[in-house]
């Protein structure tokens, strides 16, 4: 096993120091993990980011199975604890800090008060709509990136990133809805999911435009 010195250096060479100093000393907050949360969490994992805050309240399940970050072996473990393991065997330097909880009102402030950046990765619009709306109005600093639309067998190119305003940035394709009775297919998941941890890793590196 990599020491983390090691682990740092061998990222150091591949982000540069400066940028790589940037994420390792950076907290991200992640909520919801399923199909989009895990797979952020995966990625910004691997980028070295060096804290991530998990949050949901929901457990493994089969239908998760099929795009989201977790193993057979984990069906009936709450996500927050499946999730930390899972990321804990990538490497065991991130600094993971989770919340088995049901975010609203009441309990956001507290939730996110340490994250440089927030991604949003519920499903369902009421939730989604919360969770900006919130963290907009309550914290006067923070980011948060936002999902939408990523759902069916339609081509991964029409899922783009946009800064839709100051402090908010949205990924997807702003149309596909489960809602609709469109499927979630594992790639096309994952490749919002690459967007949303892209954009993050581009804001906490300086990369803004």
């Amino acid at each position: 096993m990599l020491t983390k010195d090691e682990w740092l250096e061998a990222l150091s060479a591949r982000h540069g120091k400066a940028r790589q100093e940037r994420l390792v000393n950076s907290t991200v907050a992640i909520c919801g993990l399923g199909g989009l949360g895990s797979n952020i969490a995966i990625s910004l994992t691997r980028a070295g980011v060096g804290k991530l805050i998990l949050i949901d309240f929901d457990k493994v399940d089969p239908s998760n199975l099929n795009r989201q970050q977790y193993k057979m072996c984990q069906l009936g473990m709450f996500k927050t604890e499946a999730l930390s393991e899972n990321l804990k065997e990538i490497t065991p330097y991130v600094g993971i800090e989770y919340h088995t909880v049901k975010m609203d009102d009441d309990n956001i402030e507290e939730l996110l008060k340490d994250a440089d950046i927030v991604c949003e990765a519920f499903d369902k619009a009421e939730n989604k709509a919360m969770l900006v709306n919130a963290v907009l109005e309550k914290f006067k600093e923070k980011i948060i990136i936002s999902g939408s639309g990523m759902a069916g067998f339609g081509s991964a190119n029409t899922i783009s990133t946009k800064k839709v305003m100051k402090r908010l940035y949205l990924c997807g394709d702003t149309t596909s809805d489960v809602n609709d009775g469109i499927g979630l297919v594992a790639s096309r998941v994952m490749v919002c999911a690459a967007h949303e941890a892209h954009m993050v890793i581009r804001l906490l590196t300086g990369e803004e435009k």
